[in-house]
């Protein structure tokens, strides 16, 4: 006997009569009818007769009642003992690494979901560059990291989000060239720059100019966005970023230009290749699917 035939039963007997029933469960009313009469075959008795009210439950029929009842109430009490086990079972914690960026409301999200569906787990979350975060990778200080492309494909795994960061100039609002729409590549080697330290940063943007960087009038280097924003403030050169960084409610007296023709990476969720992870590390990394390009 098929729990669903039990579930079109007790429909039946709550609506009244068929037609109703199979409204409320959205199939068709032959259907219905259809699935009524191998019940009652299989069982070898009528469970409805009609009346001027409509049907009414037979001797069987009020049998069959109590006992479905039972039986779906067992069935779902089990389900969701299975559920809690599962919960129950995930427990531990991920470490997880990420550079400052706006898709960091993707992993405050999707930290904050995971927690409520398994409240065993707990998190450790450490913000720094991507270096930092690749060396942290290796030596297995974390496990998953959200980084900005390019990233090593030979060394790591990756999920490619959706989300797509812009890159720009951050310049004082007092500077000649905050009035701009955009950064053009042959403004570039008139404007003092602090860029980051990173070799693949400093890559993109001189693909991006056309320019062999020591063409370019570079101030300094740095590694983190935040220490730099004084200096910035303060006229010392604009400095090299994605917008995502830049909030104007909390950093006054700069202003982001986006680079055209536009430049802009994607964040990815990172993790080593060929090492084991955890089975609450693999459910975590696959929650970012649905972020995913």
């Amino acid at each position: 006997m098929e729990l669903r035939l039990l579930e079109y039963f007790l429909a039946i007997d709550s609506a009244g009569s068929i037609s109703k029933a199979a409204e409320r469960l959205h199939i068709t009313q032959p259907t219905l009818s259809r699935q009524l009469r191998s019940l009652e075959d299989e069982l070898g008795a009528p469970l409805f007769t009609r009346t001027n009210r409509g049907l009414s439950l037979t001797d069987a029929g009020l049998f069959l009642k109590t006992r479905a009842q039972e039986i779906l109430t067992l069935t779902e009490q089990t389900q969701q003992s299975f559920i809690n086990q599962r919960r129950d079972l995930f427990s531990g914690n991920i470490s997880v690494g990420a550079v400052e960026a706006d898709s960091s409301h993707i992993l405050a999200e999707e930290i904050t979901n995971f927690a409520k569906e398994y409240p065993a787990v707990t998190f450790n979350v450490f913000t720094g560059t991507s270096d930092d975060l690749f060396d942290r990778l290796d030596k297995g200080l974390v496990d998953v990291a959200l980084l900005l492309e390019p990233i090593d494909a030979n060394k790591y795994e990756q999920m490619r989000l959706a989300h797509a960061e812009r890159w720009g100039l951050v310049a004082a609002i007092d500077s000649p060239i905050a009035t701009q729409p955009v950064i053009e590549p042959t403004d570039l080697p008139d404007i003092p720059l602090i860029i980051s330290s990173r070799q693949a940063v400093q890559h993109l943007l001189g693909k991006w100019a056309q320019l062999n960087l020591d063409d370019l009038k570079i101030k300094g280097h740095f590694n983190l966005i935040f220490n730099v924003l004084p200096l910035v403030q303060r006229g010392l050169g604009a400095a090299l970023t994605i917008e995502g960084v830049i909030d104007p409610k909390n950093h006054e007296g700069v202003r982001f230009i986006p680079f055209s023709p536009r430049v802009q990476t994607h964040t990815v969720l990172a993790w080593r290749k060929n090492r084991l992870q955890t089975p609450i590390t693999r459910a975590f990394i696959q929650s970012f699917k649905p972020h995913t390009i």
